[in-house]
């Protein structure tokens, strides 16, 4: 399978309607980017099940601000719906073979008792600071 064309448009439904989604942010400018684009085409053609995308940073601005990509290649990648991994950086093959493999292997249960973990931690350091300090809730 070829990688697609990720824009603001189609960039959340293409999430929601596929199991693992990776995302490559791009730049035609960009050397490094250039280096992993057939990396990332080649393991779209043997890892069946996963869908590729990229997002051109200069294309979808807003896009990439919303993401917080502040370094490019930045490779995301999706797991039902909930980003697992986030990395900027070119990969060899071998290395993104990995980050797909581990990606597919994730109990996401799991995943998903771990950030609902997390954002009940946040929220109660949040109202213990606010309740420490009610001046500045």
């Amino acid at each position: 399978m070829s990688t697609l064309e990720l824009t603001q448009e189609n960039l959340n439904e293409t999430i929601e309607k596929n199991d693992v989604v990776l995302v490559d942010f791009w730049a035609e400018w960009c050397g490094p980017c250039k280096q992993f684009a057939p990396v990332f085409e080649d393991a779209s053609e043997k890892h069946d099940g996963v869908v590729f995308g990229k997002v051109d940073t200069e294309d979808q601005q807003q896009l990439a601000a919303a993401a917080g990509i502040s370094s490019i290649p930045t490779l995301m990648a999706f797991r039902e719906q909930t980003l697992v991994f986030a990395q900027p950086g070119a990969l060899n093959g071998a290395q993104l073979d990995q980050v797909i493999d581990a990606v597919k292997a994730l109990d996401m249960d799991e995943v998903r008792e771990q950030i609902a973990q997390a954002e009940a931690e946040a929220k109660a350091k949040e109202e213990n600071e606010a309740a420490a300090d009610p001046g500045q809730a």
